[in-house]
């Protein structure tokens, strides 16, 4: 009853427009005040950062913030998959008749997940996923999973649910209903791989290096999917963009490609780097 009142609830928000808000918010500098604040609530390390605590210029240069290098090793595997982001293993699996799983018993579809028909989605039918959700304690920086070249990206706008715990519960299809900006990232080793980042409430905004319009939470948004001009090389480890806030990343593979390495389980902390799947190869 009380997930049912609160789902109702938000339901109500004006999410977006909150959103946007706090995002202006977090990116003015008077935000800078409650840095230590954050950083006290949710016990961040500082000592990974890549600046001093003082030396960010608001809350969002600071959630955004860089990481020294050596606190964040890439596998040195050739074969390995690697952790896009710091986060919590939510779900991992193989893709069964299309479906993915969110929680027990609660399931979302890949062509719904990547907005496109079941027709173009078939080459991940069978193949790998996995869901990392990122905390607000968490570094907030995307990275590429394999080395490849970024040939395409697509904008799905949609609602901004929380994706916390009770918002995998209460919302059936959440990163489905939620905007999404998908990187696709073109492999020798493995196809094609799809990073899809989704948006939640009070995430200002998910950003990419490779584009400077590509974007989420934008007012009266379509959907929008675009080919590069020019083909984007990426290495294994190398930042693909960021949040703005907390929120959630999905690893989609083709079939065939990949196996998990043993050591996955649901809730299983990981880090950027970190070995998670190997190339079956």
């Amino acid at each position: 009853m009380k997930d049912w009142f609160l789902f109702q609830l938000m339901k109500c928000m004006p999410t977006h427009s909150l959103s946007r808000l706090v995002g202006r918010l977090a990116r003015h500098s008077i935000s800078k005040a409650f840095i230590p604040i954050f950083a006290k609530q949710y016990k961040i390390s500082l000592a990974e950062a890549e600046k001093g605590m003082h030396d960010y210029e608001s809350l969002t240069d600071f959630f955004t913030r860089r990481l020294k290098s050596e606190f964040r090793p890439i596998s040195a595997d050739p074969d390995a998959v690697v952790s896009p982001a710091d986060g919590k293993i939510a779900a991992f699996g193989t893709i069964s008749d299309g479906l993915l799983v969110q929680a027990k018993g609660v399931y979302f579809s890949v062509w719904d997940l990547l907005g496109i028909s079941k027709d173009e989605a078939a080459s991940f039918n069978g193949g790998k996923y996995i869901t990392i959700y990122l905390s607000p304690k968490d570094y907030h920086r995307v990275h590429s999973p394999i080395k490849g070249y970024i040939t395409k990206y697509s904008y799905i706008p949609g609602t901004l649910f929380p994706v916390n715990a009770f918002g995998v519960r209460a919302v059936k299809g959440l990163f489905a209903k939620n905007e999404r900006l998908i990187s696709y990232i073109d492999t020798e080793q493995m196809g094609v791989v799809a990073v899809v980042k989704v948006g939640a409430t009070m995430v200002g905004s998910v950003r990419v290096g490779y584009h400077p319009k590509a974007t989420t939470n934008m007012k009266a948004g379509v959907v929008h999917h675009e080919a590069l001009l020019a083909a984007k090389p990426i290495n294994r480890g190398e930042e693909i963009g960021y949040f703005e806030f907390g929120s959630t990343v999905i690893l989609v593979f083709e079939q065939g490609q990949i196996d998990w390495t043993r050591e996955l389980t649901p809730g299983k902390a990981v880090k950027m780097g970190e070995k998670i799947a190997i190339w079956k190869g």
